[in-house]
């Protein structure tokens, strides 16, 4: 399933991205100055424009990708909780059996109770 998911939607991405790229590859200026438009102030960079372009689709999904795993971290804590509270219960339920199974050896069963009584 997953490979018939790469072939039909990664294969035709790439390909775009691919035919984007052959196609923008004239060179572009960018600079970090939004207020000034001379040569002072901060730096400038020529670069091709899908070099700009793969640059701030890299970026959004790095950035999404951190404010997802920032807004999860509850659920991850939750979820180590559980697992330690897990791990005593646990640990207590073998305790427990374990004392129960060298205490049901010493005691006798407990006649049934009768009918009618």
């Amino acid at each position: 399933m997953r490979a018939l998911f790469r072939v039909l939607v990664l294969l035709p991405v790439a390909a775009l991205l691919l035919a984007f790229s052959l196609a923008n590859r004239q060179s572009i200026t960018l600079s970090l100055d939004p207020f000034t438009s001379g040569d002072a102030g901060l730096p400038t960079f020529s670069v091709p424009l899908y070099v700009f372009f793969l640059g701030s689709i890299m970026l959004g999904v790095i950035i999404g990708g951190f404010s997802t795993w920032m807004r999860q971290g509850r659920h991850r804590k939750a979820a180590r909780e559980a697992s330690r509270k897990s791990a005593v219960l646990k640990s207590e339920n073998d305790t427990l059996r374990k004392q129960a199974s060298d205490a049901g050896s010493s005691f006798t069963a407990l006649p049934a109770p009768r009918k009618g009584a």
